[in-house]
């Protein structure tokens, strides 16, 4: 048994089963590949992959149960090259970190400045993702740290969830619209305009959903996207009312248009930090860490990556 084998094994999964593609990522050929399967299968005594000829279909009873060992082994692997890389270079190497688009525009930066300043010699990784991604990339070992919406708190099996922030959705409109009348906002004020928010499964877009059928309310979502400054140029078109994470605007930079407070409308979200367990961290990501969150010192995470809460 080697690690290779396991790898394979890993890339075959993660690649929904095209051996083609699991070979070039690991940059071996799919023969050598298809026997690295077979000679792990022989020596464990089992199939791991069910097949219809030479085509792999999926995992066996006895694969499924054996991938999360595999997985462990890789990882604990991973661990110890980090482990040793740390003994010899403390401030230096890669701190790769998966994010939402607000975060990463309107949050990290003067968190990553100060980052940059206290480790100049660490090159950071930003991997601008959606949250399903961001959960894949945690899972993969691709990143070290994931921030994102809820939807992190979710895994709590593999990863370790901190709150960051909370935050509310606004309501954004050019100056003069109709909404910025002085008169207090109201669900049904806004549902009686086009909108333009997020896509679905993105940055709150679920709660603000359940605020306006809660309301009874049935708005007219004519356009969606990814971020939030995409939004904001399609209500300067005037193409509709925009709901929008607060931070994301800046009243310098967006002069044409107003934010305007629906925070007693709308329900508050919290964006996390998420760690995949038994994944080791770097000194300074544990810094970085700290910098996003005072109360988030290397003991307080430690425990938690352990599973004591307590």
């Amino acid at each position: 048994m080697n690690f290779q084998q396991l790898r394979i094994v890993r890339e075959t999964v993660r690649h929904h089963f095209n051996l083609t593609e699991a070979s070039n990522a690991l940059f071996t050929s799919q023969s050598g590949a298809s026997k690295h399967i077979r000679d792990l299968e022989e020596e464990l005594g089992v199939e791991l992959f069910e097949r219809r000829g030479k085509r792999i279909l999926g995992l066996t009873h006895a694969g499924t149960s054996l991938l999360e060992i595999i997985e462990r082994i890789l990882l604990n692997a991973e661990n110890l090259k980090r482990s040793a890389h740390q003994l010899t270079h403390e401030d230096q190497g890669i701190l790769a970190i998966a994010t939402t688009h607000t975060p990463a525009h309107y949050v990290l930066p003067p968190i990553i400045a100060r980052f940059k300043q206290a480790f100049p010699k660490v090159h950071l990784e930003i991997h601008q993702s959606g949250p399903d991604e961001i959960v894949s990339l945690l899972k993969a070992g691709k990143v070290d740290i994931g921030i994102g919406p809820e939807a992190l708190d979710k895994e709590e099996q593999q990863f370790a969830c901190f709150p960051f922030y909370h935050w509310y959705h606004g309501v954004i409109v050019p100056k003069g619209h109709p909404l910025d009348d002085g008169q207090p906002l109201t669900l049904a004020h806004i549902a009686n305009h086009p909108i333009i928010t997020y896509h679905e499964g993105v940055k709150g877009r679920a709660r603000i959903d359940k605020a306006f059928t809660s309301a009874e309310l049935m708005p007219d979502v004519v356009l969606t996207a990814l971020d939030s400054d995409v939004i904001k140029t399609y209500v300067e078109l005037g193409l509709g009312v925009g709901l929008i994470a607060s931070m994301a605007y800046h009243e310098d930079r967006d002069r044409g248009l107003k934010l305007l407070d629906a925070s007693d409308l709308l329900p508050r979200n919290i964006t996390y930090l998420a760690l995949r367990r038994e994944r080791f961290l770097r000194s300074f990501a544990y810094h970085f860490l700290q910098l996003c969150h005072s109360d988030l010192d290397a003991a307080t995470i430690q425990q938690v990556l352990a599973g004591n809460q307590a």
